[in-house]
């Protein structure tokens, strides 16, 4: 009886508080209280507001990638990626499941583009695959691909939206992986030549460009945990290279899309930085933050900003450093036009009398975290770490890549999808993000992770990440809370 009970209540207060918002929305007043514009306005007289809104022509925008949407995965010409290889041996992903269809993206794109109109996003982070391209990895290139792309980003532009693409996002060519994949100079030198091809293709229509998505995350959970593709669990030294090798392909990437994008042709990458913050606002611990910040994303977003590898580093390595030589820095340091931040959880640091000079936090066992294990909550990394990455690196352009969470979803009685929890989460996080866009830190934009639920890679569909619904039995898509609490602050560019 208890259990009915607070069901029925919960079905009474959205009746009777969605009538009240509606009278809100009308201005009405309701009975008993002040009329909203005299609530406002008194609200206003006893100071109680503050601006929490975003510089005008902030960038607001999603993000997905082609794996993990588009299916498709046999049609047009695409090559076989690892993540297909992968996700088809048993016991490496969620029961099982692959990206063979996933949202059918590849199909449905013109639904996908119409949410995104009607949420008033002004930009959409996506990827090409890899494969798609060159189902080789090099060689003879793959018309119906570039073709696709094309399609893609012209109704992109009709709608409004800017297409801020991202080469690579984990689909290697799987018979590049059979040659050693990122273990291998060869793949980083067939990575430039795929980037320098597809920005020749597509300059016209795309003027954004990002190299990679996550290095940090395809070596080190793909070869070096083996938790994602390829699968392989490499020794410090073979790691340490394959990083190196990671980065050397960016470099080049870099350099193939100035020579070949065309006109306006920007180019940067995306990197979930190790999101050190410090263990309270004082001197000697936003001190060890920043030391952390520097160190600890050493191979990837530090070297590429600063084209060498930090002392620190190759101690902490010895033996197992890097084998690398001038010219190879030289590239990997090539100037990029921004930098993509994907922000998820914080790593909080103290100030330590150790060499580093800092150490890292326990995270107690009570800590709050959402619906996947990893995704702790900590809104502070919005605001520090592109503070960080500006006062460490001298990053001048920054752009939230990534950003967002997994909920348990479900779809209500009344079809709704009530993921309350999505919405606080990414109020805080924003709220921080506003706060250090008004120091004057510059990040010009946000992509919400993502636009639609997809194939959470190794956590097959069991983890949604979407403002979308999506019924992957029937392909529909049903917009969450969260996607109306994202519209709602992009009309207000702001919270």
């Amino acid at each position: 009886m208890g259990a009915r009970w607070r069901r029925d209540m919960i079905r009474f207060d959205r009746r009777y508080f969605g009538k009240l918002a509606a009278m809100v929305a009308a201005g009405s007043a309701l009975p008993g209280t002040l009329g909203v514009a005299e609530m406002a306005a008194q609200t206003v007289a006893e100071g109680a507001v503050s601006d929490r809104s975003f510089p005008k022509g902030f960038l607001w925008g999603s993000a997905t990638a082609a794996y993990q949407v588009e299916g498709a995965v046999k049609e047009d010409g695409r090559g076989v990626s690892i993540w297909d290889t992968f996700s088809h041996t048993p016991g490496k992903t969620f029961e099982g499941e692959t990206g063979d269809v996933a949202d059918d993206s590849y199909h449905l794109y013109p639904q996908d583009i119409a949410l995104m109109k009607s949420l008033g996003l002004k930009a959409c982070r996506f990827s090409i695959a890899w494969p798609r391209i060159f189902p080789e990895g090099r060689g003879k290139a793959n018309q119906k691909g570039i073709d696709h792309y094309r399609k893609f980003c012209e109704a992109l532009l009709e709608a409004g939206v800017t297409p801020y693409c991202t080469l690579y996002h984990w689909d290697l060519p799987q018979v590049l992986e059979d040659k050693g994949g990122w273990q291998s100079k060869a793949t980083a030198q067939a990575f430039g030549d795929y980037a320098g091809y597809t920005a020749s293709k597509l300059g016209d229509v795309i003027k954004q460009w990002m190299t990679m998505n996550e290095m940090s995350s395809f070596i080190e959970i793909g070869y070096g945990a083996g938790v994602h593709a390829p699968g392989l669990k490499l020794g410090k030294q073979k790691l340490a290279q394959a990083r190196h090798w990671a980065v050397y392909g960016h470099g080049l990437a870099v350099q193939a899309i100035r020579a070949h994008g065309g006109s306006g042709a920007r180019v940067g990458s995306a990197e979930n930085a190790e999101a050190t913050i410090p263990a309270f606002n004082a001197p000697e611990h936003i001190e060890a933050a920043k030391k952390a910040f520097v160190l600890m994303n050493a191979p990837y977003l530090t070297v590429m900003h600063t084209g060498k590898y930090p002392d620190g580093y190759l101690k902490m390595l010895g033996a197992d450093a890097p084998v690398f030589t001038a010219e190879e820095m030289k590239v990997i340091g090539s100037p990029t036009d921004f930098q993509g931040i994907n922000i998820y959880t914080a790593i909080p640091v103290r100030a330590a009398a150790n060499e580093k000079g800092f150490e890292v936090m326990p995270a107690p066992k009570s800590y709050p975290h959402m619906a996947s294990p990893w995704l702790s909550i900590g809104p502070e990394a919005l605001y520090w770490v592109p503070k960080l990455a500006a006062e460490t690196l001298g990053i001048k352009e920054m752009y939230i890549t990534e950003n967002g969470c997994s909920s348990d979803d479900v779809v209500a009685e009344d079809g709704q999808v009530y993921d309350t929890d999505r919405v606080m989460y990414l109020t805080a996080y924003l709220t921080a993000l506003q706060r250090t866009v008004s120091e004057g830190v510059p990040v010009k934009g946000y992509f919400l992770w993502s636009l639609l639920d997809n194939f959470e890679w190794a956590d097959g569909y069991s983890k949604r990440f979407g403002i979308t619904y999506v019924d992957f039995k029937t392909q529909k898509r049903t917009p969450k809370l969260s996607s109306k609490f994202y519209k709602n602050l992009i009309e207000r560019n702001g919270l």
